[in-house]
């Protein structure tokens, strides 16, 4: 589920666009897949600028229309999602592949267990940014494309349920948070501790600066917006629950939408896509199918393995040519280089902690700087 910072007029034309261009679409246009990312849009046009509608869909995702305002600068759109991926083991090349495909700019992952924080590449030009505590639950994580990663200014890993990014993208500041709710069995103490850290993340990003939240709420909003048209559309799924009240709750508190809801879709695009074998078992669970799924498992897993052994030992064979020796060292520099979070520190901030864009604002804090270095009164010329 995605949640953005909006007015309650910017939701309203989201709304009306959205309804529009739904209309405008063949009955056959969708297709099922990656139904757990909302993709969304982000127009940033400076501080004062509004986020894009979102609006006709390609490919089975959303395509970015975006809202250009008469003002000098560039506008720049993003395509942003949200993933459960379960495990991030044995994942980072189909994940990579299914954002190249999909043209997804930014998606933040939950449930990666994968323990420790760090960076790290995942192929085809995607990083991944996570944090985990426990390799068997939990976890969560940001996967930038390539030409983004040197946009970042911060990294703050606040737990394995929440964490930030803050980017600088055209001279806009740009905060991409990944979040992932305690389940319903969980007890209430562990999801007021989520609730109260991502309040913590959201009330330490200054007010100029854009938001995106993509996260696994693990709650239901419900279908309807009577009493909340200010915070989501009408679009929801099933009855709204506490953890679902909870979502909106927030919403209100912190003045963004719920996107996801502004999205009309059909029911069987509201679930997580299922197909083949695994599909047919759900549907039907005879023990002839659960005996076929299971083959059809242990069928994969053999050539998956097979696949692996090969490629090791193409690997190890060049590991003893003197080109394998230098690709080695390559290697291992590039892994050195993606483990850091930050390429090259290029921050500079005003006396309460914003981060300065514009280069009259950055050569008035260095004045500012110089001057109160310059005038300092030295300790030893006070006695």
């Amino acid at each position: 589920m995605a949640v953005q910072r909006h007015s309650p007029s910017h939701l309203m034309e989201l709304e009306r666009s959205c309804k529009e261009e739904w209309e405008k679409l063949p009955k056959n246009s969708t297709r099922p897949g990656l139904t757990t990312t909302a993709i969304g849009a982000v127009d940033l046009q400076g501080a004062g600028g509004n986020w894009a509608t979102v609006g006709r869909r390609s490919r089975g995702c959303r395509r970015v229309h975006r809202q250009r305002e008469k003002r000098k600068g560039k506008s720049v759109g993003l395509r942003i999602g949200t993933l459960n991926v379960g495990t991030m083991t044995g994942k980072g090349r189909e994940l990579a592949d299914m954002m190249e495909r999909r043209k997804v700019d930014i998606l933040c992952v939950q449930e990666t267990r994968w323990k420790g924080s760090k960076a790290r590449s995942i192929g085809a030009g995607f990083k991944l940014f996570y944090y985990g505590v426990d390799s068997k639950r939990n976890g969560v994580g940001v996967v930038l494309k390539e030409e983004f990663v040197r946009n970042i200014l911060e990294v703050k890993r606040v737990s394995d349920r929440v964490m930030s990014l803050k980017l600088e993208i055209e001279g806009v500041m740009l905060n991409v948070v990944s979040g992932y709710a305690p389940q319903v069995g969980c007890e209430l103490e562990e999801k007021e501790r989520f609730w109260s850290e991502l309040d913590e993340v959201m009330e330490s990003i200054p007010t100029g600066e854009r938001v995106v939240i993509g996260a696994d709420f693990n709650g239901h909003v419900g279908e309807g917006n009577t009493g909340d048209e200010e915070v989501m559309g009408k679009f929801g799924v099933k009855e709204r629950n506490l953890e679902g009240q909870m979502i909106v709750d927030f919403a209100k508190r912190m003045d963004m939408g719920v996107v996801n809801t502004y999205f009309q879709k059909r029911e069987k695009h509201r679930v997580t896509y299922k197909s083949g074998a695994k599909k047919k078992w759900d549907m039907d669970r005879t023990e002839e199918n659960r005996q076929e799924y299971k083959e059809l498992q242990r069928r994969v897993k053999r050539e998956v393995s097979k696949a692996k052994q090969k490629a090791y030992d193409e690997l190890y064979t060049r590991l003893d040519t003197r080109e394998g020796e230098k690709d080695l060292y390559r290697l291992a520099r590039q892994r050195d280089r993606d483990g850091k979070d930050v390429q090259q520190v290029r921050v500079i901030k005003d006396r309460d902690g914003r981060v300065l864009t514009s280069e009259e604002s950055v050569q008035r804090r260095w004045k500012e700087y110089f001057e109160e270095l310059m005038n300092e009164e030295n300790e030893r010329e006070k006695e």
